[in-house]
């Protein structure tokens, strides 16, 4: 079974108190700390995530990216996040195909809904990222304790001489 989740990005970027205080001074950054979470969560999950900015945030063409393996999509000027996210639910609508789309937006969660795609708020996404991130904290800790336990415990001067013998040295 496919899993994708569309996230209309500049709606997280708006509701998530870390982000929304940065993109007040920095959008770009937000948009790139917003993009990291969101390939975490995608390695974690195994979920295909495609990230929709609205284009009237950054004027110009549609654009597609492929960062960290993320499907980034700028939209057309005269083009939302919304109508674009409905546009792709409708495209990769399929039976083996699971589409959640992470928004905040009541009306297009409603539109979401009536099209056959799960939704999570904005929230809820939030919250699933902070457990991946301490999932993730917690697996590295276990990796750098279980390398430590293996090493033996041994003097400076064994090591010096299981070295020489390594190098074929007496």
């Amino acid at each position: 079974m496919r899993r994708v989740l569309l996230v209309d990005g500049y709606n997280m970027i708006g509701d998530w108190p870390e982000l929304k205080e940065l993109q007040l001074t920095d959008l770009e950054e937000a948009r790139d700390r917003l993009i990291e979470k969101m390939a975490e969560y995608q390695a974690y999950t195994g979920m295909e995530v495609i990230i929709v900015f609205d284009a009237h945030m950054v004027p110009g063409l549609g654009k597609k990216y492929n960062n960290y393996r993320l499907n980034i999509i700028y939209t057309r000027e005269k083009e939302t996040a919304d109508e674009r996210i409905e546009r792709l639910v409708k495209e990769l609508k399929r039976v083996d195909t699971q589409i959640y789309v992470a928004t905040s937006d009541f009306v297009e969660q409603r539109v979401i809904f009536a099209s056959g795609a799960f939704r999570k708020s904005a929230r809820e996404l939030r919250n699933e990222v902070t457990v991946i991130e301490k999932g993730i904290e917690k697996q590295v800790k276990k990796t750098k304790q279980k390398r430590v336990k293996t090493k033996l415990p041994i003097t400076d001067e064994m090591a010096e001489i299981f070295e020489k013998w390594r190098r074929g040295k007496e």
